[in-house]
Protein backbone atom coordinates (compact mmCIF):
# COMPACT_ATOMS: atom_id res chain seq x y z
CA UNK A 1 0.00 0.00 0.00
CA UNK A 2 1.29 3.17 -0.85
CA UNK A 3 0.37 5.36 1.49
CA UNK A 4 -0.28 9.58 0.48
CA UNK A 5 1.86 12.15 1.64
CA UNK A 6 2.47 13.25 5.14
CA UNK A 7 2.29 16.89 5.87
CA UNK A 8 2.29 19.65 8.48
CA UNK A 9 -1.40 20.58 9.88
CA UNK A 10 -1.24 23.34 7.72
CA UNK A 11 -1.20 21.58 4.58
CA UNK A 12 -3.49 19.03 5.53
CA UNK A 13 -6.05 21.93 6.31
CA UNK A 14 -5.58 23.95 3.05
CA UNK A 15 -6.08 20.29 1.72
CA UNK A 16 -9.11 19.30 3.20
CA UNK A 17 -10.44 23.05 2.48
CA UNK A 18 -10.73 21.63 -1.42
CA UNK A 19 -13.07 19.21 -0.50
CA UNK A 20 -16.02 20.79 1.59
CA UNK A 21 -17.07 22.80 -1.73
CA UNK A 22 -17.87 19.37 -3.34
CA UNK A 23 -19.36 18.10 -0.90
CA UNK A 24 -21.92 21.20 -0.43
CA UNK A 25 -22.51 20.62 -4.34
CA UNK A 26 -23.11 16.72 -3.49
CA UNK A 27 -25.58 17.63 -0.74
CA UNK A 28 -27.34 20.68 -3.03
CA UNK A 29 -28.05 17.93 -5.46
CA UNK A 30 -29.01 14.72 -2.82
CA UNK A 31 -31.85 17.93 -1.57
CA UNK A 32 -32.68 18.28 -5.47
CA UNK A 33 -33.78 14.79 -6.48
CA UNK A 34 -35.42 14.20 -3.18
CA UNK A 35 -37.53 17.41 -4.16
CA UNK A 36 -38.49 15.20 -7.52
CA UNK A 37 -39.05 12.49 -5.67
CA UNK A 38 -41.65 14.30 -4.54
CA UNK A 39 -43.24 14.95 -7.58
CA UNK A 40 -43.27 12.01 -9.15
CA UNK A 41 -46.67 10.61 -9.92
CA UNK A 42 -48.10 7.84 -7.94
CA UNK A 43 -49.05 4.53 -8.63
CA UNK A 44 -52.51 2.78 -7.21
CA UNK A 45 -52.26 -0.19 -5.05
CA UNK A 46 -55.35 -1.76 -6.83
CA UNK A 47 -54.57 -5.38 -5.63
CA UNK A 48 -55.23 -6.83 -1.84
CA UNK A 49 -51.86 -7.96 -0.16
CA UNK A 50 -51.94 -10.09 2.91
CA UNK A 51 -49.09 -10.34 5.62
CA UNK A 52 -48.64 -12.21 9.05
CA UNK A 53 -47.36 -9.98 11.97
CA UNK A 54 -47.46 -10.78 15.17
CA UNK A 55 -50.99 -10.49 15.84
CA UNK A 56 -52.20 -12.43 12.91
CA UNK A 57 -53.15 -11.80 9.39
CA UNK A 58 -53.08 -7.84 8.14
CA UNK A 59 -53.51 -5.78 4.97
CA UNK A 60 -50.73 -3.09 3.11
CA UNK A 61 -53.30 -0.08 4.33
CA UNK A 62 -52.71 -1.72 8.45
CA UNK A 63 -48.80 -1.97 7.75
CA UNK A 64 -49.12 1.97 7.92
CA UNK A 65 -50.40 1.99 11.52
CA UNK A 66 -52.78 4.73 11.22
CA UNK A 67 -49.94 6.84 9.39
CA UNK A 68 -49.47 9.01 6.44
CA UNK A 69 -46.67 6.80 4.96
CA UNK A 70 -44.98 3.34 4.86
CA UNK A 71 -41.33 2.45 3.81
CA UNK A 72 -41.19 -1.17 2.90
CA UNK A 73 -37.79 -2.82 2.80
CA UNK A 74 -37.79 -6.60 1.48
CA UNK A 75 -35.70 -8.36 3.33
CA UNK A 76 -34.48 -11.93 2.52
CA UNK A 77 -34.41 -14.38 5.19
CA UNK A 78 -36.22 -17.55 4.92
CA UNK A 79 -36.00 -21.36 3.29
CA UNK A 80 -33.24 -21.20 0.31
CA UNK A 81 -31.69 -18.35 1.56
CA UNK A 82 -27.82 -18.18 2.57
CA UNK A 83 -27.81 -18.32 6.59
CA UNK A 84 -31.18 -19.67 6.81
CA UNK A 85 -32.47 -20.69 9.07
CA UNK A 86 -30.15 -19.06 11.94
CA UNK A 87 -29.46 -15.55 10.34
CA UNK A 88 -30.89 -13.97 7.35
CA UNK A 89 -28.90 -13.14 4.55
CA UNK A 90 -25.40 -11.07 5.37
CA UNK A 91 -26.45 -7.96 3.35
CA UNK A 92 -29.63 -7.46 4.66
CA UNK A 93 -28.66 -8.50 7.91
CA UNK A 94 -25.88 -5.25 7.29
CA UNK A 95 -28.95 -2.81 6.60
CA UNK A 96 -31.23 -4.13 9.56
CA UNK A 97 -28.10 -3.57 11.87
CA UNK A 98 -28.01 0.56 10.75
CA UNK A 99 -31.87 1.08 11.13
CA UNK A 100 -31.85 4.05 13.56
CA UNK A 101 -34.57 4.19 15.54
CA UNK A 102 -37.94 3.88 14.04
CA UNK A 103 -39.71 6.59 16.54
CA UNK A 104 -37.90 9.46 14.86
CA UNK A 105 -39.82 8.34 11.10
CA UNK A 106 -43.12 8.11 13.43
CA UNK A 107 -42.47 11.32 14.25
CA UNK A 108 -42.72 12.42 10.81
CA UNK A 109 -45.85 10.44 10.03
CA UNK A 110 -43.94 7.74 8.68
CA UNK A 111 -43.98 3.95 9.43
CA UNK A 112 -40.54 1.65 8.56
CA UNK A 113 -41.48 -2.11 8.16
CA UNK A 114 -38.96 -5.12 7.04
CA UNK A 115 -41.32 -8.24 4.83
CA UNK A 116 -39.93 -11.64 4.23
CA UNK A 117 -41.33 -15.11 3.84
CA UNK A 118 -39.87 -16.89 6.94
CA UNK A 119 -42.82 -17.58 9.07
CA UNK A 120 -43.10 -15.47 11.81
CA UNK A 121 -41.45 -17.83 14.50
CA UNK A 122 -38.80 -17.34 13.14
CA UNK A 123 -38.23 -13.56 12.44
CA UNK A 124 -39.11 -13.24 15.89
CA UNK A 125 -36.03 -15.72 17.00
CA UNK A 126 -33.67 -13.88 14.59
CA UNK A 127 -34.49 -10.31 15.99
CA UNK A 128 -34.33 -11.25 19.29
CA UNK A 129 -31.29 -12.63 18.45
CA UNK A 130 -29.81 -9.89 16.87
CA UNK A 131 -31.23 -7.09 18.74
CA UNK A 132 -33.54 -5.50 15.98
CA UNK A 133 -36.70 -4.05 16.70
CA UNK A 134 -38.65 -2.62 13.62
CA UNK A 135 -41.85 -4.30 12.46
CA UNK A 136 -40.74 -7.33 10.59
CA UNK A 137 -43.92 -9.22 8.65
CA UNK A 138 -44.65 -12.48 6.50
CA UNK A 139 -45.26 -12.29 2.88
CA UNK A 140 -48.16 -14.08 1.79
CA UNK A 141 -49.06 -13.99 -1.85
CA UNK A 142 -47.25 -12.19 -4.57
CA UNK A 143 -46.46 -8.77 -3.22
CA UNK A 144 -42.55 -9.42 -3.67
CA UNK A 145 -43.16 -10.26 -7.41
CA UNK A 146 -45.57 -7.55 -7.82
CA UNK A 147 -42.60 -4.82 -5.67
CA UNK A 148 -39.47 -5.91 -7.89
CA UNK A 149 -38.09 -7.77 -4.76
CA UNK A 150 -38.93 -11.39 -5.40
CA UNK A 151 -35.41 -11.97 -6.59
CA UNK A 152 -33.27 -9.11 -4.93
CA UNK A 153 -33.62 -6.52 -1.96
CA UNK A 154 -35.10 -3.45 -2.55
CA UNK A 155 -37.24 -0.54 -0.49
CA UNK A 156 -40.65 0.28 -2.12
CA UNK A 157 -42.13 3.64 -0.40
CA UNK A 158 -46.02 4.34 -0.19
CA UNK A 159 -48.99 7.05 0.52
CA UNK A 160 -51.99 6.57 1.63
CA UNK A 161 -55.21 9.03 1.17
CA UNK A 162 -57.82 7.80 3.94
CA UNK A 163 -57.59 3.60 2.83
CA UNK A 164 -56.45 4.50 -0.83
CA UNK A 165 -52.53 3.57 -0.94
CA UNK A 166 -50.28 4.20 -4.09
CA UNK A 167 -46.79 3.48 -4.72
CA UNK A 168 -44.63 6.96 -4.65
CA UNK A 169 -40.42 5.33 -4.85
CA UNK A 170 -38.65 2.46 -5.42
CA UNK A 171 -34.99 1.79 -4.67
CA UNK A 172 -32.67 -1.68 -4.63
CA UNK A 173 -29.09 -2.52 -5.73
CA UNK A 174 -26.88 0.38 -4.26
CA UNK A 175 -29.45 2.84 -3.81
CA UNK A 176 -30.19 0.84 -1.05
CA UNK A 177 -27.02 1.51 0.45
CA UNK A 178 -27.57 4.92 1.87
CA UNK A 179 -30.61 3.47 3.64
CA UNK A 180 -30.44 3.00 7.60
CA UNK A 181 -30.92 7.10 8.71
CA UNK A 182 -33.58 8.46 9.84
CA UNK A 183 -33.10 11.32 6.67
CA UNK A 184 -32.36 8.34 4.14
CA UNK A 185 -35.93 7.03 4.48
CA UNK A 186 -37.77 10.63 4.95
CA UNK A 187 -35.57 11.80 1.06
CA UNK A 188 -37.39 8.70 -0.23
CA UNK A 189 -40.84 9.62 0.97
CA UNK A 190 -43.43 11.59 -1.12
CA UNK A 191 -43.66 13.90 1.64
CA UNK A 192 -39.64 14.32 2.57
CA UNK A 193 -38.71 15.39 5.99
CA UNK A 194 -41.62 17.66 5.95
CA UNK A 195 -39.22 20.76 6.94
CA UNK A 196 -39.85 24.24 6.35
CA UNK A 197 -36.22 24.84 3.88
CA UNK A 198 -37.38 22.04 1.77
CA UNK A 199 -38.31 22.77 -2.37
CA UNK A 200 -41.84 20.47 -2.11
CA UNK A 201 -44.80 21.20 -3.77
CA UNK A 202 -47.43 23.67 -2.38
CA UNK A 203 -49.77 22.38 0.25
CA UNK A 204 -47.28 19.57 1.50
CA UNK A 205 -46.72 19.66 5.31
CA UNK A 206 -44.26 21.15 6.65
CA UNK A 207 -42.75 22.24 10.16
CA UNK A 208 -39.40 24.78 10.88
CA UNK A 209 -36.63 22.13 11.22
CA UNK A 210 -35.04 21.19 15.11
CA UNK A 211 -38.58 21.86 16.29
CA UNK A 212 -40.15 18.53 15.75
CA UNK A 213 -36.78 16.38 17.13
CA UNK A 214 -37.38 14.70 20.35
CA UNK A 215 -35.41 12.29 22.24
CA UNK A 216 -36.63 8.62 21.05
CA UNK A 217 -38.52 8.00 24.33
CA UNK A 218 -40.50 11.27 24.71
CA UNK A 219 -42.12 11.34 21.19
CA UNK A 220 -45.95 12.07 21.90
CA UNK A 221 -48.87 14.51 21.25
CA UNK A 222 -47.30 17.27 23.25
CA UNK A 223 -45.70 20.51 21.94
CA UNK A 224 -42.53 20.54 21.84
CA UNK A 225 -40.77 21.85 25.05
CA UNK A 226 -40.49 25.94 25.49
CA UNK A 227 -37.02 24.95 26.58
CA UNK A 228 -36.22 23.49 23.68
CA UNK A 229 -37.93 26.48 20.99
CA UNK A 230 -35.75 29.17 22.59
CA UNK A 231 -32.64 26.64 22.22
CA UNK A 232 -32.41 26.21 19.60
CA UNK A 233 -33.76 29.76 18.26
CA UNK A 234 -30.36 30.72 20.05
CA UNK A 235 -28.50 28.65 18.18
CA UNK A 236 -30.12 29.18 14.96
CA UNK A 237 -29.80 33.20 15.45
CA UNK A 238 -26.28 32.75 16.28
CA UNK A 239 -24.70 30.44 13.88
CA UNK A 240 -27.00 31.92 10.74
CA UNK A 241 -27.85 28.21 9.32
CA UNK A 242 -28.87 28.79 5.42
CA UNK A 243 -32.52 27.14 5.89
CA UNK A 244 -34.23 28.96 2.35
CA UNK A 245 -35.36 26.75 -0.62
CA UNK A 246 -32.46 25.86 -2.89
CA UNK A 247 -29.83 26.39 -0.41
CA UNK A 248 -28.02 23.99 1.92
CA UNK A 249 -30.15 22.13 4.44
CA UNK A 250 -29.78 22.53 7.80
CA UNK A 251 -28.38 19.41 9.83
CA UNK A 252 -26.55 19.78 12.60
CA UNK A 253 -26.96 22.57 14.34
CA UNK A 254 -24.94 24.75 17.22
CA UNK A 255 -28.20 23.50 19.65
CA UNK A 256 -26.07 21.14 20.33
CA UNK A 257 -22.92 23.90 22.72
CA UNK A 258 -23.60 23.50 26.20
CA UNK A 259 -24.79 26.70 27.73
Amino acid sequence: MKSPSIVTPQEWEAARQQLPVKEKAMTRARDALAAERRRMPWLAVEKAYAFDGPEGTVSLLDLFEGRRQLVVYRAFFEPGVYGWPDHACRGCSLVADQVAHVAHLNARDTTLVFASRAPQPDIERVKARMGWTMPWYTMTDEFDADFGVDEWHGTNAFIRDGDSVFRTYFVNNRGDEAMGSTWSYLDLTALGRQEAWEDSPEGYPQTPPYEWWNWHDEYGDAEPAQEWLDKIAGASAADEPTSSKGDDSPGSTGCCRPE
